[in-house]
């Protein structure tokens, strides 16, 4: 496991009772408080009730706006320390598909290895994942927020039990048609052309917002469906890098305009390259990505700097 550098904050608790003639409450205190300043009374280490240790969010980037905040570590942990709830969340977690396995890649046949946090996993290992984390995001979700995950077929019916187990209420499952899917190699299949994008809310009672006019009028004054037609992400989307399971923009344009307003939070647990980030920040929303991979986060800043010198 990767090592970063945290700041802890050490934090002790020193009391002591002083009796001090006054003839208010109030005039207590200040008699006190000038008693503590000018050090006739000076707490010791007979005063001790407590220390408290608390290392805060390892902050690895974070725009001069304050709008577009990157943490390097683990999602299971950062997760917990959040004090305040998000309007959305997008997470396309591990398919957990490196098994050794071929694939194409630009042309080439190349095997499947993505790292080792996307090395398999058997499918009792795979729904306590899929449990932990969907726990902590619908804690830390918006009685009206959403959260939309991102998978194939390897891994999102164990994201779509886990969801329902956890009492979410699963509103759309969206179909990405890629335009553009790479051929089938073994030809003993059709060809893999879909990932699908789970919608969701928090609970079965509790209304979500959906921005239903917008996304009506931007797919030709018709009500859009839940088929994407779109392609794999275009050469101008790796012009920092890329992540092997990156996802066009539009996609998380999408996304993001049917289910936040203008200046809410979306988090991204799981965040490669920060393509929710890219599209928060241009449509004028707030964004929190986190990732345990520093090359990743890296390549975040570097494309969130892109944007910024592109405008």
């Amino acid at each position: 496991m990767s090592q970063m550098e945290y700041q802890v904050v050490i934090t002790e608790t020193l009391s002591r009772i002083e009796k001090i003639d006054a003839s208010s409450a109030f005039e207590a205190e200040e008699k006190a408080r000038c008693l503590y300043a000018n050090e006739t009374v000076v707490l010791d280490y007979s005063d001790f009730i407590d220390v408290q240790f608390h290392a805060p969010n390892p902050t690895y980037f974070k725009s001069p706006d304050r709008a577009f905040t990157l943490l390097h570590g683990d999602c299971f942990k950062l997760l917990r320390e959040f004090d305040f709830k998000f309007s959305c969340i997008f997470a396309d977690p591990p398919y957990f598909l490196s098994n050794g396995g071929i694939s194409i890649q630009s042309g080439k046949v190349v095997c499947v290895d993505k790292g080792e946090w996307d090395k398999g996993k058997n499918k009792q290992e795979m729904m306590e994942f899929n449990m932990e984390w969907l726990g902590l995001c619908r804690d830390k979700l918006k009685d009206n927020g959403t959260i939309w995950i991102s998978g194939t077929y390897h891994n999102i019916f164990s994201v779509a039990n886990s969801l329902t187990e956890l009492g979410y209420k699963i509103l759309n499952v969206v179909t990405w048609a890629k335009t553009n899917p790479p051929p089938n190699i073994s030809c003993r299949y059709f060809t893999y052309s879909t990932e699908f994008i789970i919608w969701a809310r928090k609970s079965e009672k509790k209304p979500h917002y959906f921005n239903y006019d917008l996304m009506k009028q931007i797919n030709g004054d018709k009500q859009m469906t839940d088929v994407w037609h779109l392609p794999a992400i275009a050469r101008w989307e790796k012009s920092c890098g890329k992540h092997p399971t990156q996802k066009p923009l539009e996609i998380l344009d999408k996304i993001i305009l049917a289910s936040t307003k203008e200046n809410d939070i979306v988090l991204d647990p799981f965040c490669g390259s920060s393509t929710t980030g890219i599209s928060a920040v241009n449509l004028n929303r707030r964004y929190i990505g986190i990732d345990n991979e520093k090359g990743y986060i890296e390549l975040s800043e570097r494309r969130y700097k892109e944007i910024k010198e592109e405008q």
